[in-house]
């Protein structure tokens, strides 16, 4: 740049300058000396250079330089000092030209204004690093310019207290922890599960909330996380429900569970006993009764190709991974104490989801029971209907299902119960047999266009009829084994119980209702004690694609 258009530029700048110095100095024998300073480094640089995208930019990237210069010839402590002597150095991370007496106080001075309220950073960093005026501050956050003067003060005091403390942090700052799994009683909205804690910083904030409410800060202490991204997951996880707001601090609002030793074991033993009691008499009920055979039970699947002169019948051990699950989780609903509601206890949430939350901590070190049962890829019960019936399903470490029809459930057992009312008025496509088939729900044979055969793979209850007597057989074990069912359960809801947050306390009581009915662990337990004795045997590869699933007459 020729000496002209440089010193026409170094004119514009000769006031701003020296406005920038004085505000910055202890004396203005200092902001005089400081500004000249800078104006002859910046007069230097415009001569040799050739090309300068934003001047403005470049010359206050001189100014900054300088005033850093100046602050590591002056200073002798950090701590203490106003946030003015320090703002620009606290502005460049890259900066790291300064010595040792003073380069531990400006880092953790850089770390205090995280710990600032989101208005009061906007304003400090407007003011101070992008040097302007508090008149323009107050119009661009649309506030009274008193409150930008009243907040950089609040500000200063701030960084002076957070100077002045020695920060604590707890245990999950080196030893974060992960939820082992998710669960979910309700209906999933447009998010899955997962999402919601996606990384290990939305899980460990949640935890470290689970039973006492605390501000962004004192969350961002346990975490050793600067404020700025935990108030960021802080707001994202308050908006869906998972977190609850009191005052300024805040508290989880869904369960998380941190099974003990003696808990698990108390939680085996109970599903154990009670299994044993329910699913043997189930099963030998309704292998003796003959109720298998009522032509109101049907399924026609089957390993081998289907026949086109034959309807294929299924082997009554697969009808029974449907059944016994089934009759387990309906039946004996009278017997249920259903004081707290649904709408009591579940959570709304932005995305349509009306649920309740779960998530468990179970750490590496955690003693199991020999004999302990564990919920492997388990899924269920759930269920959906369209037009007159009901698809009843589970998932579990026998069957084997896409992943993305757990993602997408309601569509897809919408779509499977719509094709499968169709099918009776001859007018499904040969996409969709398609469909059908590659799920695994039905199998077919011959010619679309000529003679052709199909075979649902899935157990159906044709008729309202059928359904109660199954349901009835199951209520009448339930009720012979009431008294021991309710001794069973009182141990393990007061442990239970007493290892929940106050605030969630009605939210388990309320799931606690459904132990030994529509609850995944006690369906579990039966399906395993069915395994252990050999009453029930293990599905076959052909099988395992539409285990365990049910169309029912609604």
């Amino acid at each position: 740049m020729n000496r002209q258009d440089a010193e026409k530029i170094i004119t514009e700048y000769l006031k701003p300058i020296f406005g920038f110095a004085l505000k910055r100095c202890k004396n203005a024998q200092d902001a005089e000396d400081l500004s000249q300073d800078i104006v002859l480094k910046a007069f230097k640089a415009l001569i040799v250079k050739e090309n300068i995208e934003n001047t403005d930019k470049y010359i206050w990237t001189i100014a900054h330089n300088a005033l850093s210069n100046y602050y590591r010839d002056t200073a002798k402590s950090v701590i203490g000092i106003s946030v003015e002597e320090f703002s620009e150095t606290i502005a460049d991370p890259d900066y790291k030209e300064f010595t040792d007496e003073n380069e531990e106080s400006l880092m953790r001075l850089q770390s205090e204004i995280a710990y600032l309220s989101k208005l009061q950073r906007k304003i400090v960093i407007a003011y101070y690093f992008e040097n302007k005026k508090q008149a323009d501050i107050a119009k661009a956050l649309n506030i009274p310019l008193g409150t930008v003067k009243w907040h950089l003060f609040e500000a200063k005091k701030e960084l002076k207290k957070g100077m002045d403390i020695m920060r604590k942090s707890s245990e999950l700052k080196f030893n974060p922890i992960k939820f082992t799994s998710y669960g979910i009683n309700g209906s999933v909205g447009k998010r899955f599960p997962d999402e919601f804690f996606r990384s290990a910083l939305t899980q460990n904030i949640c935890y470290c909330v689970r039973n006492t409410a605390k501000t962004v800060n004192e969350i961002a202490d346990d975490l050793g996380v600067s404020p700025v991204y935990v108030e960021t997951e802080v707001e994202f996880l308050e908006e869906y429900g998972f977190l609850q707001a009191q005052n300024n601090k805040f508290i989880v609002n869904f369960i998380i569970s941190e099974p003990t030793a003696e808990l698990l074991t108390i939680q085996n033993n109970m599903y154990k006993s009670a299994a044993k009691l329910f699913a043997n008499d189930l099963f030998d009920e309704l292998t003796t009764s003959g109720i298998l055979d009522d032509p109101d039970i049907w399924c026609g699947q089957t390993d081998m190709p289907i026949s086109l002169t034959e309807s294929p019948k299924a082997d009554k051990n697969f009808v029974l991974w449907s059944l016994i699950p089934y009759i387990a989780a309906l039946s004996g609903e009278k017997l249920m104490d259903e004081k707290i509601s649904f709408e009591d206890v579940a959570t709304i949430r932005p995305d349509g989801a009306h649920n309740i939350y779960h998530a468990s901590v179970v750490p590496d070190e955690t003693v199991f029971p020999d004999d302990y049962v564990y919920m492997k890829n388990w899924c269920g019960p759930r269920w959906n209907g369209y037009g007159e019936h009901i698809l009843w399903q589970i998932d579990s470490e026998w069957s084997s299902r896409e992943d993305d029809f757990r993602l997408k459930y309601s569509e897809e057992s919408a779509r499977i119960l719509s094709l499968y009312e169709r099918e009776f008025e001859g007018c499904l496509s040969k996409d969709e047999y398609t469909w059908l088939s590659e799920r695994g729900y039905v199998k077919t044979n011959g010619d679309y266009d000529g003679y052709f055969k199909s075979a649902w793979q899935i157990v159906v209850l044709a008729s309202e009829g059928i359904k109660d007597r199954l349901l009835n057989i199951g209520e009448r074990i339930k009720e012979k084994y009431k008294t021991d069912f309710d001794t069973l359960k009182a141990p393990y809801a007061a442990a239970i119980l007493k290892s929940v947050p106050a605030h969630l306390r009605k939210a388990k009581e309320y799931e606690l209702q459904f132990v030994f009915h529509s609850d995944g662990w006690f369906l579990l337990h039966c399906i395993t004690a069915l395994l252990n004795n050999g009453k029930l045997k293990l599905p076959t590869e052909e099988q395992k694609k539409s285990l365990t699933t049910l169309i029912i007459k609604n």
